[in-house]
């Protein structure tokens, strides 16, 4: 097998642990020696044990004089977990093929030079931009203290999510519901809006059996403290942050604080509600890279104006609702074409009678110059 096969499958391995990770990343590792594979590891539920030091346990040995495939420059430091570099190095190791550079500051290319310092050969940059797109949520984080966002829309084919009576459950079919499961248990968090939680009172977690170790945050953004402490979302050990605005009720917030849930102090944008990127920022700070949106038509168009949507996953129904339905975006202040947002549709798959369509979404012109 050649290099490009054997990163694949590394990257195959990091793409498991996503939603699981952070704040560190999800990294896969493949050891090979003499054209066999004798290890492979990623990363582990809460960022530890690191890929490499799995890896190198299950090669039990056999790593002497083989080459092991990262899909993120090894660590350097200290942390939770000696650094990785130590352990490939200690292992006897020759040669250390690398996807793609760590953002770390503390990491970035000095885990390469340390392994090159100790006689073994670095390649580094194979299938780099698959290695981006599976790690975009920590690269994002360090970059611009964003986390990755996700949009996921559930709508009927002319993008309807509820009839005027409010009528939601369900649009889409168990096929496409256990997909969505699947994408929350991807993503660090998953946030709604305070509409959402009070016209459907979800859970908001990832309940496929195995699917997700650790459970995944369940963010609520709610200006106006709407959050009811008997919301179902508190009854599970999943944590629950919600986002408010200062100066509510001391009482109301102790309500919700004696459920358990973290309040976050978000500023109140100029026209009411939360200021967008603000709040994202407080999240990256508190160390999601992955975010998952999902419920309010409001919640979702202020982030796609705010240009802070990276990635959407509609699920579109075969159904038809017409001009009376709800729509699942609020305004997005579109006047003419060249204002709308724009994608690139990176995957089309069924989910039973539905179709997941995934895209990116692309900068606005005046962004890409």
């Amino acid at each position: 097998m050649s290099d490009l096969e054997h990163m694949r499958a590394a990257l195959a391995l990091a793409a498991r642990g996503l939603g699981n990770t952070w704040p560190n990343p999800s990294v896969g590792c493949v050891i090979v020696r003499d054209g066999r594979v004798v290890g492979r590891g990623f990363t582990r539920p809460g960022g530890r044990p690191h890929a490499e030091t799995e890896a190198l346990r299950a090669a039990a040995g056999m790593a002497k004089g083989a080459t092991a495939y990262v899909t993120l420059e090894p660590c350097c430091h200290w942390g939770r977990t000696p650094p990785c570099t130590d352990a490939l190095i200690a292992s006897g190791i020759s040669r250390v093929v690398v996807a793609l550079r760590d953002p770390d500051p503390r990491v970035d290319g000095v885990g390469l030079q340390r392994l090159r310092d100790a006689g073994i050969t670095v390649d580094v940059g194979v299938l780099e931009e698959e290695a981006r797109r599976v790690n975009a949520g920590f690269i994002k984080r360090f970059a611009c203290r964003l986390p990755m966002v996700t949009l996921k829309l559930a709508t009927t084919l002319d993008g309807r999510i509820a009839t005027r009576t409010g009528e939601s459950q369900w649009i889409t079919g168990p096929e496409a519901r256990r997909l969505a499961h699947a994408l929350r248990g991807s993503h660090d968090a998953v946030m709604a809006g305070s509409g959402t939680l009070l016209a459907d009172d979800p859970e908001l977690t990832c309940r496929l059996p195995g699917y997700a170790p650790m459970p995944t945050v369940r963010v609520i953004a709610d200006a106006r403290l709407r959050t009811p402490p008997g919301a179902r979302l508190f009854n599970s050990e999943a944590p629950v942050w919600i986002a408010t605005r200062p100066g509510h009720d001391p009482a109301a917030l102790a309500a919700l604080e004696q459920r358990g849930a973290a309040l976050l102090d978000v500023p109140a944008a100029s026209g009411g509600g939360l200021e967008p990127e603000a709040l994202l920022r407080i999240l990256a700070a508190r160390g999601i890279t992955r975010l998952m949106v999902e419920g309010g038509a409001v919640l979702g168009a202020s982030l796609l104006r705010a240009g802070l949507v990276d990635r959407l996953a509609w699920f579109a129904a075969p159904s038809l609702m017409g001009g009376d339905g709800l729509s699942g975006l609020e305004s997005l202040g579109v006047e003419c074409l060249d204002q709308m947002p724009r994608l690139r549709v990176t995957g089309r798959r069924p989910a039973g009678e539905c179709w997941l369509i995934e895209a990116d979404i692309l900068p606005a012109p005046s962004a890409m110059g």
